[in-house]
């Protein structure tokens, strides 16, 4: 069984064939079944924890085989206090296995495949959903993820300027310093509703509990890829936002009842399950249109999915 590390995924990855295998997966689909997250009981001083199993597998009775294809296990643990050690909240192993045999193939970093994951399905997403002549990407949030994320947008886009915002200025002068020297120029801002106003394309990887976009600063043709605060309590935008935007989805089967960004307007009426446009299959697949007109303000909401661990631990195992 081989060892896939943080390194090799730097050293064999890239996102022009990332999206690529990301969007074949969501054409050809998978076996996703629902994950399982049990409750870590913490000291009174520390936050409780949390640890989620995820699995996928190719779909072997609908390819009529077993010569090729994955089955793959993402065991995770979430711990907030780890922050004080100066350790990530988030940790974990991915494991990928023959589906011919079961036979275990590789234990991957995890938190290395949770980076890429993201930011090439927020990436495939933008394909489908920002403006083509984008030029404006305002991030929100300074965290480990950010970094891929501003990779990835700027590799399906033309963007030429970024801005960063963070609760913490210097948090945000950190990652303005680490983005320095690309062909874009990065500065930071503590004006977010400025920010949002000027942006083209607003990517969020928070832990919020309140809504930081808010709807009233959205201009047209705007896109949001919202990735972080995908706890049920927890959010990135307000209802003003959902009710202005088209909304896209990641994953049906999950997102809507896991994110208080769309929880929360669901259960106010402010939006139905019907006024969600699609989900990255659907556009993937060409069932559903994505953004229709240039001055469209579009969403895209993402708690990640079991597939996309599949289709890019797939792809580095075959690379690496």
């Amino acid at each position: 069984m081989r060892i896939i590390t943080a390194h090799d995924f730097e050293a064999h990855m890239g996102f022009r064939d990332v999206l690529e295998t990301l969007r074949r997966a969501f054409r050809t689909g998978a076996v996703t079944p629902s994950p399982h997250t049990h409750r870590i009981a913490r000291p009174a001083a520390l936050a409780d924890g949390s640890l989620s199993v995820s699995s996928a597998w190719h779909d072997f009775a609908a390819q009529g085989t077993v010569e090729r294809g994955f089955i793959g296990t993402r065991i995770q643990s979430s711990l907030p206090s780890s922050f004080e050690h100066q350790a990530p909240a988030l940790a974990g192993v991915y494991l990928l296995q023959s589906g011919k045999t079961g036979s275990p193939l590789a234990l991957l970093d995890g938190r290395a495949l949770l980076n890429w994951r993201t930011a090439a399905t927020s990436a495939l997403a933008s394909a489908y959903l920002s403006r083509e002549d984008s030029s404006r990407l305002l991030v929100v949030g300074a965290g480990a993820l950010m970094p891929y994320l501003v990779a990835a947008h700027t590799f399906v886009r033309p963007i030429k300027e970024v801005l960063v915002w963070n609760r913490s200025p210097a948090n945000a002068q950190q990652l303005m310093e680490r983005l320095q020297g690309r062909n874009y120029s990065v500065s930071t801002t503590t004006d977010l509703g400025g920010a949002v106003k000027g942006a083209d394309i607003i990517c969020c990887a928070t832990n919020a509990r309140g809504p930081l976009i808010q709807g009233e600063w959205l201009q047209e043709g705007t896109h949001l890829d919202l990735v972080g605060s995908t706890e049920p309590d927890r959010r990135e935008c307000d209802n003003a936002v959902i009710t202005k935007a088209r909304v896209f989805l990641d994953n049906y089967g999950v997102t809507p009842t896991s994110t208080g960004d769309l929880k929360e307007p669901l259960a106010d009426g402010v939006i139905s399950l019907q006024d969600i446009a699609s989900d990255l299959s659907e556009l993937c697949q060409g069932e559903r249109a994505g953004r229709r007109f240039y001055d469209q303000i579009t969403l895209f909401k993402s708690t990640g999915t079991a597939l996309a661990d599949l289709a890019v631990a797939g792809h580095i195992f075959l690379r690496a």
